[in-house]
């Protein structure tokens, strides 16, 4: 009885030994967790290890942050993930990361949210008390959020938290505020127009036909972009003659086109011509460029590359007012079709980025500014949009330090301003009233230089410096273009050609040669020919040809029927001198003492279209803008040369 009695003692000692042993094998779960959380991310998540560092942040703090800066640095563990997990796992409902981002939505009630037309949220905050509108997700409006934050609780806001906040905050901008539009630089509300100074009180400078005038808190609202520099405080007084000296213009034509240009950019809306600068190496191409901007929206990048894709052009014209591409040797196609969409208005959409579905759209005019050494514009929808000028080369001893010409400028450039907007101010009373004998392509471009010019120089002066220079852009483009060339030269000899495309293209290239119809510019179908007529069919027009596409017999074969107007006398053969033309009949400005613009001389006095006095030129070049008067003597008694038969049989001519 008594052994028994010994061997339960026995048997229960060696279990409470065994419990023991066992006991002592439990090991702590936050030994080695930094190791495992190297390799394991989810280590750290595991519920038994959060419930002992639960505890541990509640009993030692001190080694509680030691872990958690172990487990980041080391670990590469998401500790602020960490910390919600932790704060749950302890019965804090909220979070730290919730309840930073309530802080931060109660903190942003105190900014006036809108959207605008593309759902973009935007808010209005005041600061130092004038009014600042930043998107939503820029950086201007995040960096007042956590300013807001640390001056309520003395801390920083997670990025976790700050994202959640601006999600729910832009949300309330979309469904629960106002639309508005948002400009850059120039805006407009009814009859008013609003010019962002760009400053740091945000002002803006009113203008209506009353006159112009500086407000604390425009109407309008304005965002300001990466980049965007002031613009000085416009002085009453001034007069637009000092920008001459800054600019090299050879004519008194070229200026006026030049500021007609800045007065189109100082409206809210287009269109805007493209204004083209060429020249040689010396001729102060990128220092015009950089003025101009200057002058209306400076930049600290004025200048660029042109860009290589319609994003990189769609982000450009997002955050800038004016763009200025610099050293362009060439135009393509693609990106020419779409500065005439941001010329005369039109919209981009682009994807997304990090979206399948989503586009980013844009729907506006710009102000655009090219320069190079060649022509590089050379397709009829992009000249038809374009103001050219070509610069000469400065003489060595004409040239001025950079630095002594910008000091030169910003001292005088509150007063171009001002005398700038003096003529806007004369542009908004005499827009309603003011009509033109006939619209060109840029007609609301036309009408509001026209409206403004007679608080700079006489009336009519836009208009005969605009029709000569749109004479010189049709005489270049035909030139650039050898399809153009090519049947401007068939049609020297004859009034009508008809025939197919394959026939024309045929007829073509005999004229222009072997080496022009194998070139890369040469159309290779018939059907790229008949592409290539309809972009050139509006300029040829103006220098009288009228080009036609029709079908013919039951098989409907699609014919080209090329006609010369009378109206537009063609030269009998290529290669022939053209006779002096006579002078324009356009008014010819009258000199302006108050600003010191002189008269110009007779465009065509005694020199040919060209400028170059008696030299042989290779083809006839024909003025289109100006009424050339013929006699009916002058061809009564003259005899048309023997025509020869065509060569080829399915196209006719008429003499």
């Amino acid at each position: 009885m008594r052994g028994q009695h010994e061997s339960e003692i026995e048997t229960a000692e060696n279990l409470i030994a065994e419990v023991i042993g066992a006991a002592e094998e439990v090991r702590n779960p936050l030994d080695g967790l930094v190791e495992k959380s190297a390799s394991d991310p989810g280590a750290a998540f595991v519920p038994e290890v959060l419930e002992r560092l639960a505890v541990l942040k509640q009993e030692d703090r001190a080694a509680f942050e030691v872990l958690r800066f172990q487990l980041k640095k080391k670990a590469g563990c998401r500790v602020t993930a960490l910390d919600e997990a932790i704060a749950e796992e302890s019965g804090d409902a909220g979070g730290r990361g919730l309840k930073q981002a309530d802080i931060l939505i109660e903190l942003a009630q105190t900014a006036e949210l809108f959207h605008t037309p593309d759902s973009t949220g935007f808010a209005d905050l005041d600061i130092n008390g004038h009014r600042e509108t930043w998107p939503i997700r820029a950086k201007g409006f995040r960096r007042w959020l956590a300013r807001r934050f640390f001056e309520t609780t003395q801390g920083a806001p997670s990025s976790e938290a700050l994202q959640s906040a601006l999600n729910v905050i832009e949300a309330k901008a979309h469904f629960d505020a106002p639309e508005r539009v948002v400009h850059v630089r120039i805006g407009g509300l009814g009859d008013k127009l609003y010019l962002d100074l760009g400053d740091e009180a945000w002002r803006a400078v009113e203008i209506d036909g009353m006159g112009w005038r500086l407000i604390d808190n425009p109407p309008v609202r304005f965002r300001r972009a990466a980049g965007m520099q002031p613009l000085p405080m416009p002085l009453p007084g001034g007069s637009v003659q000092a920008l001459r000296s800054f600019l090299n213009v050879q004519s008194d034509s070229d200026f006026v086109l030049v500021v007609s240009w800045s007065l189109a950019c100082l409206r809210n809306r287009g269109p805007y011509p493209v204004i083209v600068l060429s020249g040689e190496q010396g001729s102060a191409k990128s220092t015009f460029s950089a003025i101009l901007r200057a002058l209306i929206d400076p930049n600290t990048a004025p200048l660029r590359a042109l860009p290589r894709e319609d994003r990189d052009l769609f982000i450009a014209a997002s955050n800038g007012h004016v763009l200025a591409f610099d050293n362009v040797s060439g135009v393509p196609a693609w990106i020419s079709d779409t500065l005439c969409r941001l010329a005369t208005g039109g919209g981009f959409a682009v994807r997304q980025l990090y979206t399948d579905q989503d586009e980013v759209l844009f729907d506006a005019a710009r102000p655009v500014i090219l320069n190079g050494i060649e022509d590089i514009v050379t397709r009829p929808d992009l000249a038809d949009r374009a103001v050219f000028l070509t610069l000469e080369p400065i003489l060595e001893e004409r040239r001025r330090p950079e630095a002594e010409l910008w000091a030169a400028f910003e001292a005088e450039r509150p007063c171009i301003l001002g005398a700038l907007l003096d003529a806007v101010v004369e542009g908004l009373k005499r827009l309603p009233e003011t009509h033109l004998p006939k619209l060109p392509r840029m007609a609301d471009f036309a009408l509001w230089a026209t409206a403004c010019e007679t608080a700079l120089w006489s009336a009519g002066t836009f208009w005969s410096a605009y029709c000569g220079n749109r004479e010189e852009a049709v005489e270049g483009v035909i030139d650039g273009d050898p399809i153009a060339a090519a049947v401007r030269t068939v049609m020297t000899t004859r009034t009508e050609w008809t025939g197919t495309a394959s026939e024309l293209l045929g007829a073509l290239g005999e004229e222009a040669g072997e080496r022009v119809a194998k070139s890369k510019t040469w159309p290779d179908s018939p059907r790229a020919l008949a592409g290539r007529l309809r972009r050139a069919a509006t300029f040829l027009r103006k220098i009288g040809i009228d080009i036609a596409f029709d079908r013919e017999g039951r098989a409907r074969t699609r014919i080209i029927r090329i006609t010369a107007t009378p109206n537009h006398p063609l030269p009998a053969e290529a290669g022939a001198r053209s006779s002096t033309p006579s002078a324009s009949s356009a008014p010819i400005p009258k000199s302006n003492s108050a600003n010191g613009f002189a008269a110009p001389d007779p465009r065509t006095v005694a020199k040919d279209t060209d400028g170059r006095g008696g030299e042989p030129i290779p083809i006839v070049r024909i003025n289109p803008l100006k009424l050339i008067e013929v006699t009916v003597a002058d061809g009564a008694d003259a005899k048309p040369p023997p025509q020869s038969a065509p060569e080829k049989t399915g196209w006719r001519t008429r003499v």
